[in-house]
């Protein structure tokens, strides 16, 4: 009987308190928050005992369900042992484990594993390591991105700085670094007298043209393989993320394939890039990797990429660490 007015003890405390993601707070005032309770499965329930189903599962994250057994045994397991430690310095077993699984269904390609917490700091790293990269190897004007239009790559500066989702970045535009922008190979641009395929063939051309003209400054192309998610579900067709990887190799520039929406099975393979038979330089992981439970990103390497930080000189060191 007293379920309303807890629930409703709940949104008001939030409102008080909690400034929500991605939200217009004013807008609250007419569409109220939804207290949850409890989740199993595809299942929400809210504290009034409503029952939802969570088929955005929860931003692409949850992609077993909610209190998953196996999972929730998972975690109380390791919280029996310890439930934290810095990988300065230290090691433990669960890292080591994911990483040579990362690596194995890789096919070793991508063998090096840098955690992070979540995806735009993901993000933040590869660009990170694809400059330090270049600079390493005495090319310090290798500094600038390439993305797609309508591209989204997270919220962080650095990330934003490669997003070209105008409601995103707007605000913020005076504090990012200029990033090159090239035609999306999105198939809905597909009409009668354009096909599909030729909508690739014009999307190759357009980075052709980008990096023809400046690939001594630029350090990496940055993609979303196969699907641009939060640019309204832009799908392209594998061709475009194959023929994208030949004109990076061959205009000597790092590919970042941003797989933390894609990745982890979401494309049907356990890769979106495996699709087109390819693995990038730099590869981004997060949402499905831990299934909504924890804080966790990763930025797989190439060997290539790891080998040049592999060095006696400090200013060869990836300085950058997540606590």
């Amino acid at each position: 009987m007293n379920k309303p007015s807890h629930s409703l003890d709940w949104v008001s405390r939030s409102l008080a308190s909690v400034w929500h993601p991605c939200t217009q707070m004013k807008d609250h005032e007419a569409y109220p928050l939804i207290a949850i309770a409890s989740g199993n499965g595809p299942w929400l329930e809210d504290t009034q005992g409503r029952r939802f189903i969570d088929a955005i599962s929860s931003w692409w994250t949850n992609l077993f369900g909610h209190a998953n057994p196996r999972i929730n045994q998972a975690i109380v397991q390791q919280l029996q042992s310890i439930e934290h430690v810095m990988l300065a310095g230290f090691t433990h077993q669960p890292v080591v484990e994911l990483s040579e699984r990362l690596s194995t269904l890789t096919n070793g390609h991508l063998g090096h594993a840098f955690y992070a917490s979540d995806g735009a700091s993901a993000v933040e790293i590869a660009l990170k390591m694809s400059h330090h990269f270049w600079k390493i190897q005495g090319k310090p004007n290798k500094k600038e991105f390439i993305c797609l239009a309508n591209s989204y790559h997270g919220e962080t500066l650095g990330a934003l700085s490669v997003t070209d989702v105008s409601i995103f970045r707007d605000a913020y535009g005076s504090l990012l670094n200029p990033a090159h922008i090239v035609m999306s190979p999105d198939s809905r641009a597909a009409t009668e007298q354009i096909s599909s395929e030729e909508v690739i063939d014009l999307a190759l051309k357009s980075l052709e043209e980008c990096l023809a003209q400046h690939h001594q400054t630029i350090a990496a192309l940055i993609i979303e393989p196969l699907v641009q998610c939060a640019g309204q579900m832009a799908m392209h067709a594998p061709r475009y993320v194959k023929g994208a990887k030949q004109l990076c190799e061959q205009y000597d520039v790092h590919l970042i394939a941003d797989e933390i929406a894609v990745g982890c099975g979401r494309t049907g393979t356990f890769f979106a890039c495996e699709q087109a038979g390819i693995w990038p330089d730099l590869m981004t992981l997060s949402k499905g990797i831990s299934a909504g439970y924890l804080p966790l990103s990763i930025c797989l390497s190439t060997d290539r990429i790891y080998s040049a930080f592999y060095s006696d000189r400090m200013t060869a060191t990836f300085l950058h660490s997540h606590s």
